[in-house]
């Protein structure tokens, strides 16, 4: 039986990571074998390249950067489909929508053209919407320090997930509560989509 493979995803500093990180300690310690996994992997060769771009160290064109972030979830593909077909479910923070969402923002840039270097990625069997106002997270420690930490471009990419938004395997998640509450909001979803994934077939994004 295969694992499962659950997204998190959402605006900046809206906890994705820290929740990720506390729901793959969770399954481990009940016995399930699960990693964490995140977009964009900066220790890859591409993920060199934008860790200087997302730090304004560098400038590179928009479609070049885009394509950047796609060949970096390229680069963990088969790692994806090992992992999961070995029975290891993953949590990961930030995937291919994050990719469109993001660039789709910036002025002339195509939310069906984004898609396109995404085709062929495995399609997760849950993406949990990490719903929060920008307003409030623009005022957490460190805000500003990356490139994309602007409070109307952040507004924008939450528009374009809700443009990419399927309500066949993706569920919005409020991520205003205490960090304890979230985690125990998202327990119960995540238990039932790993028991699903396992009679499921793996399917492929777009």
């Amino acid at each position: 039986m295969r694992g499962a493979f659950i997204v998190f995803e959402g605006g900046d500093r809206c906890g994705k990571t820290t929740q990720c990180k506390r729901i793959v300690e969770y399954l481990k310690s009940t016995g399930i074998a699960c990693e964490y996994m995140n977009f964009p992997d900066r220790s890859l060769t591409t993920g060199k390249i934008i860790n200087d771009y997302l730090l304004k160290k560098t400038e590179l064109p928009d479609r070049a950067v885009h394509l950047l972030f796609s060949a970096n979830r390229w680069e963990l593909e088969p790692k994806i489909r090992s992992l999961i077909n070995r029975g290891t479910s993953l949590i990961v923070d930030r995937y291919s929508y994050s990719g469109v969402a993001f660039t789709s923002a910036k002025e002339g840039m195509d939310l069906e053209w984004c898609k396109l270097a995404e085709i062929g990625l495995p399609r997760p069997d849950l993406v949990c919407l990490f719903k929060s106002r920008v307003d409030v997270v623009s005022q957490r420690n460190g805000w500003g320090e990356e490139r994309y930490e602007k409070t109307d471009f952040q507004k924008k990419v939450c528009e374009n997930f809700q443009l990419l938004k399927d309500p066949s395997y993706w569920q919005e998640i409020d991520a205003v509560g205490s960090i304890e509450e979230v985690t125990e909001n998202l327990k119960p979803l995540i238990l039932e989509t790993l028991e699903k994934a396992k009679s499921r077939k793996l399917e492929n994004l777009w």
